[in-house]
C-alpha cells in the first residue's frame, strides 16, 4: 500500500476496493476516480478490448516487479441473483467463451487446459493434505471418479471460473464480468454449470442456452452435472478451511440433490 501510495502520488487519495485479493484500490483526485489494481490478470488489455471489463486506462510496472493497472471507473452496481437469467448474461459468456484471442492469448503464456482429470487430482489431493473424513466429500470424490468418463468433450475456452453474481457490474446499458485472476482454460460447462444450478430455473435452461448458443441435450447435461459436483466438493473443502459450517449446510444440499438428479426432459 505504502509503495502505491509513493507511485501514485500526495494528489490521490488510496482507498481499498474490497475483495479477496486486498490488492484493488479506488483512486481519487477530486471529482475523477479510477480503479487501481497490483498483479492484475495479465490480458486485462484483451478484455478491455472486447469490452468485457471497464476500459484499461493505463499498465506500469514497479521496481520491485509488481505491475498496477488502472480502469476507468464505471458508476454501477452487481447484478442482482435473478437478473442472472436474463439474456444480456447469455450473450456475454457467449462471447468470452468463443474469443479466439483470449484462448490465444491464454496458451501463449504457457497456460494447460484443465481437463476433468486434472480437476478430479487435485480435489482429490486437497481433501489427503486436510485430512478430511466428511461422508459428503467421500461421496463427492468418488462419484466424480465413477461418472468421469465420456465427460471430456475436447472443446476448451476461456473460463472465468467464478461466474457469481456479484462479478456482473451492470453500468447504464453495459455489462461487465470482473476479477479474472482466476481464469483458466476449460469445459465451457465449468463456468455453466454454476450459471445454471445457483441461478436458473430448470424449465427455462433450453431457452437460456439458446440465447447462449447451445442446444441442451444429454451430453451436455452429463457434463454441467459432473462440473457442479465438483465444485460442490471445492466449495465444501474451502468452507471447511475457514470452519464456516453454515454455508458447508448449503453445498450439502445442493450435492444431495445432484446424487439424486436424473435426466429431466427435453422439449
Amino acid at each position: 500500500m505504502k509503495r502505491l501510495i509513493h507511485f501514485m502520488g500526495d494528489e490521490w487519495n488510496l482507498r481499498p476496493a474490497g475483495g479477496a485479493t486486498g490488492e484493488a484500490y479506488i483512486a481519487q483526485q477530486g471529482e475523477h476516480k479510477i480503479f487501481i489494481k497490483r498483479n492484475s490478470s495479465p490480458f486485462l488489455a484483451v478484455l478491455s478490448a472486447e469490452g468485457i471489463v471497464p476500459k484499461l486506462l493505463w499498465t506500469r510496472r514497479l521496481e520491485n516487479g509488481d505491475v498496477i493497472t488502472a480502469q476507468k471507473w464505471v458508476s454501477g452496481r452487481e447484478l442482482k441473483s435473478p437478473e442472472m437469467s436474463q439474456n444480456r448474461v447469455a450473450k456475454l459468456l457467449s462471447k468470452i467463451h468463443q474469443s479466439e484471442e483470449l484462448l490465444h492469448m491464454f496458451m501463449r503464456m504457457g497456460n494447460h487446459p484443465l481437463s476433468p482429470h486434472t480437476l478430479y487430482d487435485e480435489l482429490r489431493g486437497k481433501i489427503g493434505e486436510m485430512d478430511i473424513k466428511d461422508p459428503y466429500v467421500m461421496e463427492g470424490i468418488q462419484w466424480l471418479k465413477k461418472h468421469i468418463e465420456g465427460i471430456d468433450v475436447g472443446v476448451k475456452v476461456v473460463c472465468h471460473a467464478d461466474v457469481n453474481h456479484n462479478n456482473w457490474i451492470i453500468s447504464e446499458d453495459n455489462l461487465y464480468l470482473i476479477d479474472w485472476d482466476g481464469a483458466i482454460v476449460a469445459d465451457p460447462a465449468l463456468d455453466l454449470a454454476p450459471l445454471l444450478y445457483l441461478y436458473i430455473p430448470k424449465n427455462k435452461w433450453e431457452n437460456w442456452l439458446y440465447e447462449y448458443g447451445l442446444n441442451l441435450n444429454v451430453n451436455l447435461q452429463k457434463r454441467l452435472r459432473w462440473y457442479m459436483v465438483a465444485q460442490c466438493v471445492e466449495a465444501i473443502l474451502w468452507h471447511w478451511q475457514r470452519q464456516e459450517f453454515h454455508d458447508i449446510s448449503r453445498w450439502t444440499d445442493l450435492l444431495s440433490q445432484l446424487f439424486n438428479e436424473t435426466e429431466f426432459h427435453l422439449s
